[in-house]
């Protein structure tokens, strides 16, 4: 199975784990102490590859905010959502790198990775996949016992494509790749960022944004090598202005 289903699949069994503390706020890490990621977020590791990125809570000029450092290595933390795209459609966040990934490439698998990657999981109908897509999705079903979401979009900090890039996974047209910074004119300062899911979803797949059922982060570097650090503020879904 491909890497990014495995993403999902794994994605996936951290959603049902933290089910019963989802919330619609899910990322305020300023509200913990510096230490371990707060309650309510999995470390979901990756088939295949060795070496897991690792997450923790630091300060930063006085604010907690997610740190993640990715060293030839790969891993996501997930956190369960319930979020009805009609009432709070917009994701706002911010971000800051350390540099970007210089073989970043999403049109290769081996240029499928990120300085950082945001995931919004999104609870798409199955009867509306193709054949290849369904039977995809049924075996990697099969192989972790999990209810896979079947649509996502995956915002980035990129290096090949120039901001606004919209394209498809080199492993899945099920995870669409929004580039939203690109290279390093920005690294090493905090990029505010603020999307509507309803817009984004509609442009990436062309249908209308169903409900969202969960969210990653994440650091990679275990295509290409490298050595990168990640800070994620505060993650936060609001009603459309």
């Amino acid at each position: 199975m491909h890497r990014i289903l495995a993403v999902l699949a794994l994605s996936a069994l951290a959603f049902m784990a933290t089910r019963a503390i989802a919330a619609p706020g899910p990322g305020d890490f300023s509200a913990s102490p510096p230490g371990a990621p707060p309650s309510g977020w999995v470390h979901t590791t990756l088939p295949k590859v060795t070496r897991a990125s690792q997450f923790d809570l630091v300060d930063d000029s006085g604010t907690t905010v997610l740190r993640v450092r990715s060293d030839a290595a790969a891993s996501s933390l997930t956190r369960a959502v319930s979020i009805d795209t009609a009432a709070t459609p917009v994701l706002q966040w911010r971000w800051e790198v350390s540099g970007a990934v210089k073989g970043s490439d999403l049109r290769h698998k081996h240029g499928d990775d990120y300085a950082a990657r945001l995931y919004v999981f999104f609870d798409y109908p199955a009867d509306r996949l193709s054949m290849s897509e369904r039977m995809a999705i049924a075996t990697a079903r099969l192989l972790h016992g999990a209810q896979i979401p079947t649509a996502a979009l995956c915002y980035v900090w990129g290096t090949a494509q120039s901001v606004g890039t919209i394209a498809p996974n080199p492993y899945t047209d099920r995870v669409r790749m929004i580039v939203l910074q690109s290279g390093n004119a920005e690294a090493g300062r905090w990029k505010d960022e603020s999307r509507d899911l309803r817009a984004d979803f509609q442009t990436a797949f062309g249908e209308a944004a169903p409900n969202i059922t969960g969210i990653a982060v994440s650091a990679d570097t275990d295509n290409t090598g490298e050595r990168v650090e990640a800070r994620f503020g505060d993650i936060r879904f609001e009603a459309a202005r």
